[in-house]
């Protein structure tokens, strides 16, 4: 090693110390005059604090209410608060489809991709604009039930109100943390300490995790503080805040800046290194082995020490599965073109969250999966709203051996577009939640994709008869073993009929919200009797749901793990328990608003099934 890094080394470590040093004599009074400071320029206009609440709800990635409703959807976070300081279970507030870890224990659960890297942990999120663009000073959110799930909060460079888009997307991280576990379900304002950043935003974007959480979280409203004027004081060295200075920020800044990893993945000219550090000794798929565990930022760094270590970086075997979700924000056009040489093996792909306002275009997208695309099985593109009817096309053409396809939530796709996908024949699982597939497509999809085993439909709302939708599964998809059908308005009993005879392999159902679907027809005996496998029924928000149905999954159904019949009038606390006795592998049963089950009853059987999570909301 040459000897000025032992130099740069100490020199790094000396500057450390001293801006650690003088972060720790400040004193309290220092510290106070920065609130002293801004008073007095409040006397400027340009700098008087401005507090707003959210004016739009651009985007976001689920949530458990309806698309043609107000209940519980994320449009519930434009404006005030609704409850707020009120805690419980509302339906002003905004919701997202899942919480727990109960959806990674199902049969529809799906294998993680590898190389994530610890620092991204987000399952969700939101984005939400504001009147005017401020410099962020503080971000509240209201937040009503269960709270604790919010695990980022980012800024963006651009105003999604003006006219000219920008030539640069930036986003800057205000605020990120692990997962944590609050105490108690009581509603709270929560306001993270944040970062200032050096542009003025209006658009904020939470991320969230609920994965620690009981049951679903509930916000209100988010309040952006902020000053139009950038603060002088951010430039004092007297204000950094020590955390800044942390690896893990660092590496968020640099290494996966898509600057830098552009210019990483590109590098085409290494500097010589007098040895490769014995490396060249070990056999080359051991050096693959070790190299797997790394992210693809640190495989960037890694790949500039020296030839060896860059042609093992460069391998397309290390990119067998490949999430960039976790880089959603600095993946371009470029990116892709700078990683179509290392993905010519890729099976796994996941690009959600990726690609959206212009980051990725439709001929970026295509000229990497004619590239890339003949050994793919799994295409994730969860949110991407750079797809079009274009994009479904090229996918179909590209990619031959395809068998999972998630566009969750890609409202932009045009209803046409979705014929193209009948064309994959090799197709195992489909998830279509919160898309504009109509039933033409749909139908045609489900005939020559005989293969489907997990089909999500939740939330498709412009499928006008489900009927006609199931009785073409239970003819064609034999092989299905998860069916979501959430918020599903129009399925009867015979379509219930032809699914149950037709899919007996099905393990997971969601018939969660499905309104049109009543226990006095024998809908629900009926699945009982003929799908034996069920391991996971959701039956939300059915209130004709009876003791009769119930003691039929108990008779039947024995395998039973998730059951959620939350909103029933009609079953009682005894047919509760011969569930519970003859369903040994039951682990979650929600029976919220359920009039007959109160909270007597719900400590009693917990007592009596201590391996159940016994679910029961309220209202104050």
């Amino acid at each position: 090693m040459s000897p000025v890094f032992p130099m740069l080394t100490v020199l790094s470590m000396f500057y450390y110390m001293c801006l650690r040093r003088r972060a720790r004599t400040v004193t309290r009074g220092e510290m106070n005059s920065r609130r002293a400071i801004e008073s007095n320029t409040r006397a400027l206009p340009i700098n008087v604090e401005i507090v707003q609440y959210a004016k739009e709800v651009l985007d976001f990635s689920s949530h458990y209410g309806s698309e043609n409703s107000m209940s519980y959807t994320m449009w519930n976070l434009a404006g005030i608060p609704n409850v707020y300081p009120s805690s419980g279970d509302f339906t002003q507030t905004a919701v997202f489809r899942t919480y727990g870890t109960w959806w990674d224990h199902c049969p529809s659960a799906r294998l993680p991709f590898k190389r994530t890297p610890a620092t991204f942990c987000s399952q969700d999120y939101v984005e939400l604009a504001f009147e005017e663009p401020v410099y962020p000073t503080a971000v509240h959110i209201l937040e009503t039930y269960h709270p604790g799930a919010v695990v980022r909060i980012l800024a963006c460079s651009a105003n999604p109100y003006s006219q000219n888009p920008p030539a640069e997307v930036r986003w800057e991280i205000l605020w990120s943390e692990a997962p944590t576990k609050v105490n108690g379900p009581q509603a709270r304002q929560f306001t993270p300490c944040i970062k200032q950043i050096n542009f003025p935003t209006n658009l904020i974007r939470l991320e969230v995790n609920s994965s620690l959480l009981d049951y679903y979280t509930e916000l209100d409203a988010v309040v952006l503080h902020g000053v139009k004027e950038r603060p002088v004081l951010s430039l004092k060295t007297s204000m950094i805040d020590m955390n800044d200075i942390d690896e893990d920020e660092d590496e968020e800044k640099f290494g996966c800046g898509m600057d830098t990893l552009n210019k990483q993945f590109n590098i085409v000219t290494l500097r010589e290194w007098p040895t490769n550090g014995y490396f060249d000794k070990l056999p080359y798929e051991l050096i693959q082995l070790i190299l797997s565990h790394l992210t693809v930022p640190d495989l960037c760094r890694l790949a500039q020490t020296c030839k060896l270590l860059y042609q093992h970086c460069c391998d397309p075997l290390q990119y067998i599965h490949l999430s960039l979700q976790p880089y959603w924000a600095r993946i371009n056009d470029t990116s892709l073109e700078y990683l179509q040489s290392r993905c010519t093996l890729i099976q796994w792909l996941n690009l959600s969250w990726t690609g959206n306002r212009g980051a990725i275009s439709v001929s970026g997208f295509s000229r990497f999966l004619k590239v890339c695309g003949s050994e793919l099985v799994r295409l994730e593109l969860s949110c991407g709203h750079f797809l079009n009817e274009t994009c479904l096309e090229v996918i179909t053409e590209m990619c031959p051996n395809l068998q999972e396809l998630n566009l969750s939530s890609c409202d932009k796709i045009p209803p046409q577009a979705f014929n193209h996908i009948a064309k994959v024949g090799s197709l195992k699982r489909l998830i279509l939640y919160r898309t504009k597939v109509e039933q033409t497509a749909l139908l045609s999809i489900l005939n020559f994709c005989s293969e489907l085993q997990h089909l999500s439909l939740g939330s498709c709302v412009m499928i006008e008869d489900y009927d006609l939708i199931a009785s073409m599964m239970g003819a064609k998809c034999k092989k299905l073993r998860s069916l979501d059908l959430w918020r599903c308005k129009n399925i009867t009993e015979s379509g219930i009929a032809e699914l149950a005879s037709g899919c007996q392999l099905l393990e997971e159902l969601d018939l969660g919200w499905c309104p049109t679907l009543q226990s006095s027809t024998g809908c629900f005996t009926n699945l009982a009797r003929k799908l034996l496998n069920l391991q996971k029924l959701f039956l939300t928000a059915n209130r004709s749901v009876c003791d009769t149905d119930i003691e039929e999954l108990a008779a039947n159904c024995t395998h039973l793990r998730q059951l959620d019949i939350l909103g029933t009038r009609m079953v009682s606390p005894a047919s509760l328990r011969k569930l519970l006795e003859s369903c040994k592998d039951l682990s979650l049963l929600d029976v919220s608003f359920c009039s007959q089950i109160d909270n007597r009853v719900v400590l009693e059987l917990n007592a009596n099934f201590p391996n159940v999570f016994i679910k029961k909301s309220f209202t104050q």
